[in-house]
């Protein structure tokens, strides 16, 4: 029986829940390369249905994760395992799957491919498939003239009505042969998408698809119909690039005598620009996103609102929230633009105003393992560098857009010597290397007599060393600076001295005035 024709319909639920029966969603990557973002917003819409929605309003929700691993050809070794990793990463927890087992293991389909075959072989018994024997070269060949003649591309049903003689001359022969789905040649497909209303396609424009290859293996179309029948899916949800073979696995649903789930088609990610989005436009896969320094927690922010919004003005959701709130009802069918510039300023937002330092800390960490400045047992409060790396992270708090921007803005801080840098930076505007030795060297005096715990009073004394030397603050300030950070910019001046410490700070002051005096001749005015 349909949702629409139960008779315990509870009319204070959305139509299409309106039945009360659990909600069984998926998410069926495939482990042939990255995890796309475009993806990352599939399983992440997937699991917001099922965790939340459905389950604020009483009704089970169940989100699994399935490995759809029939495309021998195109496999990457460790792409599941990297899947797993990156879906934990972004906060996303399955309640059955390939790892987890549960009632219809199992989840990976290369596990599956007897079920599949059976399913192939009962379509051929009933007449809506049939093997086609065409060669790839006659495939080819078709496709050619249909491309000089200005026809579409698509298979020319050639194998369509062979003659049972015909059939059994060619297995006899050993001829390989796919399954094709024989689509009805007329009448109409009706696809109802909650988001999108109903699509009607005429039969006549679709192709006898392939549901079994040669090799034994099912295409997608086979494959997810039978899986999602036999695991009990009520709700697809996945990219609008599969409106198209929709009306084939509607056919599909009835040619077993099986009811179709719901289908919601969820808007695609496009580039800044318009169409696919793609590396060259910054980055298309999550776990360059990970790698990059991207908050999961800003990433699945970001992504929840391309294609969902709930007011239209709002922008910030913890996950919690996101569970609280999402519902299909407010997921807008039309494409949505990645913007790479408005996810940075979501990343920044979560660094500097909802993240705790401490928590900060121990996540800039293993990108400064990474560079080499702290080893992993940082990590540990107990660690000899951990408060070091905690002060430091205090300082750019503020300022870190992303994680990774770590490694290099915490070098000066983190390592005992400096990189090299140019002693002209040394002088400032109007200024000259002599005066600047000079100024220097009363810093340097100064370093030793003041307490750099105390802020105010560090910028106090040097204040006061300014006016002795006849300079403003900026022109004083700025050597200081690069002097003991190597670097133009820095957090606040003295808050860099309390973090580098007396004992740096002086080596470094007492290093810039040597190189300031090897530069002889080379001298010049700033």
């Amino acid at each position: 029986m349909s949702v629409s024709e139960s008779s315990t319909i509870k009319t204070d639920l959305p139509a299409h829940l309106a039945d009360g029966k659990p909600v069984r969603v998926r998410f069926a990557p495939s482990p042939t390369g990255s995890l796309h973002v475009g993806g990352g917003r599939t399983a992440l819409f997937n699991w917001l249905f099922a965790h939340g929605e459905a389950r604020r309003l009483g009704i089970e929700g169940k989100f699994v994760l399935r490995i759809e691993d029939t495309d021998r050809n195109r496999l990457v070794e460790g792409a599941t395992e990297e899947i797993f990793r990156v879906l934990h990463w972004f906060g996303l927890e399955w309640d059955e799957g390939p790892d987890r087992g549960g009632p219809y293991a199992p989840y990976t389909q290369s596990e599956r491919t007897a079920t599949y075959q059976a399913h192939a072989e009962q379509l051929l018994a009933s007449g809506h498939a049939y093997r086609c024997f065409c060669s790839a070269e006659r495939l080819a060949q078709v496709r050619e003239a249909q491309v000089a003649r200005k026809l579409p591309p698509g298979y020319d049903r050639h194998c369509r009505d062979l003659s049972r003689e015909t059939i059994e001359a060619h297995l006899a022969e050993g001829k390989t042969f796919v399954v094709r789905f024989r689509t009805p040649l007329t009448g109409q497909t009706l696809v109802h998408d909650l988001l999108r209303g109903e699509i009607v396609y005429g039969n006549a424009t679709l192709e006898d698809l392939v549901i079994l290859k040669s090799d034994g293996y099912p295409t997608y179309h086979l494959a997810n119909v039978v899986d999602d029948h036999e695991m009990a899916i009520s709700h697809i949800l996945r990219g609008e690039e599969w409106i198209p073979t929709a009306p084939l696995h509607l056919l599909l649903y009835g040619a077993f005598g099986w009811d179709a789930p719901v289908f919601v088609h969820q808007p695609l990610i496009l580039a800044p620009t318009g169409g696919k989005l793609s590396k060259r436009h910054g980055s298309a896969a999550m776990q360059d996103y990970e790698a990059n320094g991207y908050l999961p927690e800003a990433l699945m922010n970001y992504l929840a609102l391309l294609g969902w919004s709930l007011d239209g003005t709002r922008e910030f959701y913890t996950k919690g929230e996101l569970l609280d709130l999402f519902s299909l009802a407010r997921v807008n069918p039309s494409p949505a633009k990645f913007d790479f510039e408005k996810l940075r300023w979501f990343n920044q937002h979560y660094i500097n105003h909802i993240l705790t330092v401490e928590d900060l800390t121990n996540r800039t960490i293993p990108f400064l393992v990474a560079a080499g400045l702290v080893d992993a047992g940082a990590a540990d409060s107990a660690h000899a560098k951990h408060a070091l790396v905690r002060e430091t992270t205090a300082l750019y708090k503020d300022r870190l857009t992303t994680l990774a921007e770590s490694a290099d803005l915490f070098r000066p801080f983190l390592l005992d010597d400096l990189d090299p840098y140019d002693a002209a930076t040394l002088i400032p505007k109007k200024g000259d290397a002599l005066g600047t030795i000079a100024a220097l060297q009363g810093v340097e005096s100064a370093l030793t007599e003041i307490d750099l715990a105390d802020e105010a009073g560090t910028e106090a004394r040097f204040r006061a060393l300014a006016g002795e030397l006849g300079l403003k603050a900026g022109p004083l300030f700025m050597p200081i600076r690069v002097a003991v950070t190597g670097r133009m910019e820095s957090p606040g001046l003295f808050g860099t001295l309390r973090v580098i410490g007396r004992e740096r700070a002086v080596a470094r002051v007492r290093a810039a005035i040597e190189a300031l005096k090897a530069r002889g001749d080379e001298a010049v005015t700033g």
